[in-house]
């Protein structure tokens, strides 16, 4: 009877031992993570992967395909294809510097910035991996075949509070991730079809004008902005034939924001008569003023003053200024510029993310 008795106890501590085996707390698998990121940051480090992004930050949520490339040591490729108007930005980092390109247009735009460095990106993998690590109040949970990392959100937008990530057991790929407010509504959501450590990239996969070429790419001259964003005039002696011409778009009407921070009016707006870009201007005041310039260039590519990398969601944009600052992007190959002394960076975000999908009136 002991016999039998000691038996059944070796039996019971084989299947315990046996049952926690493949089972791991939220310790062991950000130690995993750890070494995970080590491999990202080592000379083989890269991976592609490809998804669908849904913004839920205006009345009608908004869709784009994303696709990520990333090799080591700071080459990205990010492609953001608006799923409704059939439009391809690609946010591209390579030795040259920052760029976003749309290729259908032959329109790209050229940032001195350190981007993504220390700037969190919901669809890059990096920053998921860096929210887990280094929250120590992070929430753990399993769901099937994932791991669930429930931690905050060190986003630009400060209204971007709490972030769930799934992220598969066997190889730690992301499957999905839903950014939400303080009101605990998801604005972002990130579901991966597709993702891929150690992918044939080259330093040819990040070459602007390899990007480019399913628009009109351009080869020479840079037309340069000055400290506020504005164009710099080209020299008089310059020959306009040494310049490439763009293709005639049309008139866009003028592109209103759906959002108006509180306490602050629209004051009018007009078109600049006999101007080639269709240029157009909004003003705003009240507790905030603020101008915005909108435009359709016909330079093939704008070389910005450093500075900020802005994260819009559906594109980039360059925070630059000290006093008066500057918040310059392009959508569907149109520019915009928002311009104000006293606008808050989170509220420029916000009226620009509410100008994504708006028409010219």
């Amino acid at each position: 009877m002991r016999r039998i008795t000691w038996v059944l106890a070796i039996i019971m501590s084989v299947a315990l031992v046996l049952a926690g085996c493949g089972k791991k707390d939220a310790a062991s698998v950000v130690k995993d993570l750890n070494n995970v990121s080590d491999k990202l940051e080592s000379k083989q480090g890269a991976y592609q992967g490809a998804g669908t992004m849904t913004l839920y930050t205006g009345e009608q949520p908004q869709e784009y395909k994303v696709e990520v490339w990333y090799k080591n040591p700071s080459y990205y490729r990010i492609s953001l294809s608006n799923v409704q108007k059939d439009v391809t930005q690609i946010v591209l980092r390579n030795d040259e510097g920052v760029f976003v390109l749309t290729p259908s247009l032959g329109k790209s735009f050229r940032f001195q910035s350190d981007w993504p460095d220390s700037q969190g990106q919901v669809y890059l993998y990096q920053t998921l991996l860096n929210s887990i690590v280094s929250d120590n109040n992070r929430q753990f949970t399993e769901d099937g075949d994932n791991y669930v990392f429930e931690v905050a959100a060190n986003y630009q937008s400060s209204a971007l509070v709490r972030q769930k990530i799934w992220l598969t057991k066997k190889t730690y790929e992301p499957k999905q991730v839903q950014v939400s407010d303080s009101e605990a509504k998801v604005v972002v959501d990130v579901k991966f079809d597709s993702f891929k450590f150690d992918p044939e990239l080259n330093k040819d996969s990040f070459d602007m004008q390899r990007n480019m070429a399913n628009g009109t790419p351009s080869e020479s001259t840079v037309a340069e902005v000055d400290e506020d964003g504005n164009p710099v005039a080209a020299p008089e002696d310059k020959e306009q034939g040494d310049q490439p011409v763009a293709a005639e778009l049309g008139d866009f009407g003028i592109i209103e924001p759906e959002y108006i921070p509180a306490g602050v009016e629209f004051k009018d707006s007009h078109k600049i008569e006999d101007s080639k870009d269709h240029s157009a201007i909004l003003r705003y005041d009240g507790i905030y003023q603020y101008t915005i310039m909108e435009a359709r260039p016909l330079d093939h590519t704008v070389s910005l003053v450093p500075g900020k990398v802005i994260d819009l969601g559906f594109t980039a944009g360059l925070l630059s200024g000290d006093e008066q600052l500057t918040l310059t992007w392009m959508n569907d190959g149109v520019e915009f510029r928002i311009t104000s002394a006293n606008l808050p960076k989170s509220e420029m975000m916000q009226i620009a993310a509410s100008m994504a999908e708006q028409s010219g009136k």
